[in-house]
């Protein structure tokens, strides 16, 4: 294995290079957190073993960028984490999915949390607050075979020297997800470090109309 920026990620994972006989990394297909899956041949003693590894990988531009990890249609939420159907209504209309029931919002197609009546706001919060663990972790480590077990976030600006960091999966939802949930300026949401708004864009289809969780990724480094 002769590739130097490899053996400088095997290292920070904490292999030895010299036990290492072959890598292989496969890119993983599907709506996975996991992007690559390396599996990494070692022998130690004469004995083969062969270790497995799920990372996230993270290709930024710009270190005060934001970089979307997750987004899907309310009901897709409520599968997941069983939202009741009040707070369901109230995501519904944040998100635009049902038109706004009064007049006067700031987006005719679709409210900000801010604009609901105060016992709709805590609904909200209530639930994210009794549910952020399970929120945190899905959104950014995700479940099953693919679950992300580490964070990979690689930094390119040109004609700079490139830059990376690799995080353990536990050390990334720690940092994110450390914080108070509360309601922005914009009436939008923070879950510790991480934004939770409507998508938004796309041409006004249905698709501007699902829930999006971000971070900046480079707050790592």
């Amino acid at each position: 294995m002769d590739d130097i920026l490899a053996q400088e990620w095997l290292k920070s994972m904490g292999y030895n290079i010299s036990e290492i006989e072959f890598v292989e990394a496969v890119k993983v297909k599907g709506s996975f957190k996991a992007d690559i899956q390396v599996k990494i041949n070692i022998t130690i003693k004469l004995k083969n073993l062969l270790d497995v590894q799920n990372i996230q990988v993270k290709l930024v531009s710009n270190p005060q960028g934001f970089n979307q990890i997750d987004k899907r249609r309310v009901v897709k939420y409520q599968e997941l984490w069983n939202i009741p159907e009040k707070v369901m209504s109230i995501l519904k209309l944040y998100c635009g999915e049902t038109k706004p029931n009064k007049p006067n919002t700031r987006d005719s197609r679709r409210m900000f949390m801010d604009e609901f009546e105060i016992n709709e706001q805590e609904l909200v919060l209530s639930f994210l607050n009794e549910n952020k663990t399970l929120i945190v972790s899905d959104i950014l480590k995700g479940r099953g075979q693919f679950a992300a077990e580490w964070m990979l976030v690689i930094l390119k600006i040109e004609n700079e020297n490139l830059r990376w960091v690799l995080k353990p999966i536990n050390f990334v939802l720690n940092y994110f997800g450390n914080g108070q949930i509360c309601i922005t300026k914009q009436g939008n949401f923070k879950i510790g470090r991480i934004g939770l708004q409507r998508k938004g864009g796309d041409g006004g289809r249905p698709s501007a109309n699902m829930l999006q969780f971000k971070i900046n990724p480079c707050e790592l480094f």
